[in-house]
């Protein structure tokens, strides 16, 4: 009974080939069976093969959290990511990795291996992954804060360092700071008892600041340069740079632009341009050596003058005294330790593989590095790092650590 059951249950499985060959044919006979044989045996050494495989790759790859078919983790991450990567930090180890969408990223939580990515392997990480909207705001990857790492990124890098940035040319352009300064503290000592948006008088200063070393703008006809809705804009600007965006996730669907950020961006774009084409030609119809009315003078002629001026009198607090003031400047370094600008870094896109901390980096990779909670690792200050102490920016050696990590 039993070799005539395993008989039929033979025929049955040589008959399931009856699509590709005839049952009759008993000249097929031979490779039905040879099929029949051979499916399963390719089954099981697929199904080793590939369990080998992704244990070797789960093993090579930073530990991270499962996620779901297509989207990956995504459901799972609230607004605040830093606070969300730390906490998986604390589970995961000092780095992991996690898929959002169509892409992988690995988020960095420790000095040791901040220094890896800045530093030893500077070069890999170099280039960028900018956002769909970054895209557009920086026309096509073309400013020194999104391009990748080429001879035109290297090439305005040196003219920021060495013109815009450099140390004579911030001097130079202090009287711009020092009267924004002052025209702030006229107006909060002015409204004492009254509300305040920190943000608010915070970011008209900067762009104050930022526009008179630019172009020159006196108050009078600051807003006939860049109009009343500047500000709106650039508010615009950054909240669609940090809003979610489902095309970063998933690029095949950036053509449709479902959220259409990037068409908001777009539009804010082209206002920028009417705005600085408007300047642009307003100082070339001026001449680069226009002197305001108020006896102020713009960026160039600041430079022209540089060589020739003396210093006077010392009447108020200079930039160059804040490192005198031990209590102010350490408030400061504690603030900014406890609230960094931002949380996250940049983030950076690996141009081949590699190894950080003993995991495999694959090529085209994201990479996030946490500086929220690498100023808040109790590993790299002080065990009892919060709530925030001004006493403790006295400590100077600790915030140093902590900076040389990315530089």
């Amino acid at each position: 009974m039993t070799p005539n059951f395993g008989a039929q249950i033979y025929l049955k499985i040589t008959d399931f080939w009856s699509w590709r060959w005839q049952i009759d044919n008993h000249q097929d006979h031979f490779a039905r069976t040879i099929l029949t044989i051979m499916v399963p045996l390719l089954i099981f050494l697929w199904y080793q093969y590939m369990e080998v495989y992704i244990r070797k790759g789960k093993t090579l790859l930073p530990p991270g959290p499962y996620g779901l078919p297509v989207v990956g983790y995504l459901p799972f991450l609230t607004f605040n990511l830093h606070e969300r990567f730390t906490e998986m930090s604390h589970r995961y180890g000092p780095i992991s990795s996690l898929r959002l969408g169509s892409k992988l990223h690995v988020v960095v939580n420790s000095v040791e291996l901040a220094k890896v990515v800045t530093r030893d392997l500077d070069k890999t990480f170099a280039n960028r992954s900018p956002p769909f909207t970054a895209l557009t705001l920086s026309y096509g990857m073309l400013d020194v804060v999104w391009s990748n790492n080429n001879a035109h990124w290297r090439k305005m890098r040196k003219l920021m360092v060495s013109q815009v940035l450099s140390n004579a040319n911030l001097d130079a352009c202090a009287g711009f700071r020092t009267n924004e300064v002052r025209k702030v503290v006229r107006d909060v000592y002015g409204r004492i008892g009254k509300r305040i948006d920190i943000n608010k008088v915070a970011f008209d200063a900067e762009l104050n600041v930022v526009t008179g070393m630019l172009w020159g703008c006196s108050e009078e006809n600051h807003s006939s340069y860049i109009g009343n809705g500047f500000r709106e804009v650039e508010f615009k600007i950054l909240e669609l740079l940090g809003a979610p965006n489902i095309s970063d996730f998933i690029p095949m669907l950036s053509w449709f632009d479902l959220q259409g950020r990037q068409r908001e961006m777009q539009k804010q774009t082209e206002h920028l341009d009417r705005v600085f084409d408007k300047i642009i030609r307003g100082r070339i119809n001026g001449g680069s050596r226009k002197v305001e009315e108020d006896g102020r003078k713009d960026f160039v002629q600041i430079l022209l003058e540089l060589k020739d001026k003396k210093d006077g009198p010392i009447s108020i607090v200079e930039e160059c005294h804040l490192s005198k003031l031990t209590y102010l400047d350490a408030v400061i370094k504690e603030t900014f330790r406890i609230h960094p600008p931002l949380p996250l870094l940049i983030q950076r896109c690996a141009n081949e593989s590699c190894t950080v901390g003993g995991y495999m980096i694959p090529k085209g990779t994201i990479v996030h590095i946490n500086v929220w909670a690498i100023h808040r690792d109790p590993r790299n200050c002080w065990e009892k790092n919060m709530p925030r102490s001004p006493a403790r920016g006295e400590d100077v050696g600790v915030y140093i650590s902590i900076a040389l990590a990315f530089f």
